[in-house]
């Protein structure tokens, strides 16, 4: 299928979400029609798009307001930098104490920017070499249904929320 006939595919899944049933649509606004082929931007929340702004705003003031557009960006920095934020949110710091925005704002912030570079075809793509066969590496799935179904009874997971209310042996 080509690139075309996947945006239309799209578009006509994004109309089915935004207007829901054929009985929401209003007869008396053509316009109707034509918005709900365009990108539903309502669907963002705007909670995080906000964290995702401050980000920004913090590289805008230390690197230059769209910087990454004229200069462009290399894949390596952006993925490092991407993970930095997200292993220490995973690990439990849910605030970046240099800046004081949220971590993952600021992962959100660095897939933002590359993904800018890569639109605007002024990245530099440093990933590793691809692997053959990249679908093999999802085909350790059916392993996970296998563990799944030995231990249907999964022991409760040690957590922060219930670090003190389990107990060790």
């Amino acid at each position: 299928m080509n690139e075309t006939n996947d945006l239309n595919d799209s578009f006509e899944m994004m109309s089915k979400v935004q207007m829901g049933s054929k009985d929401n649509k209003k007869s008396t606004n053509p316009k109707d029609a034509l918005g709900i082929k365009k990108a539903p931007l309502s669907t963002l929340p705007t909670g995080p798009m906000y964290e995702v702004a401050l980000a920004m705003l913090e590289g805008a003031r230390k690197y230059g307001r769209h910087n990454y557009r004229v200069m462009g960006t290399k894949a390596s920095v952006y993925y490092d930098a991407a993970m930095g934020h997200l292993t220490v949110w995973w690990e439990g710091e849910d605030i970046d104490p240099e800046s004081g925005i949220h971590h993952l704002g600021k992962a959100m912030a660095c897939l933002v920017v590359v993904r800018d570079s890569m639109m605007m075809n002024n990245w530099v793509d440093d990933r590793p070499p691809c692997y053959p066969d990249a679908t093999k590496l999802m085909r350790n799935n059916p392993v996970v249904e296998t563990i799944l179904k030995k231990y249907p009874d999964c022991v409760e997971p040690f957590t922060e929320k219930n670090k003190d209310k389990r107990e060790c042996d």
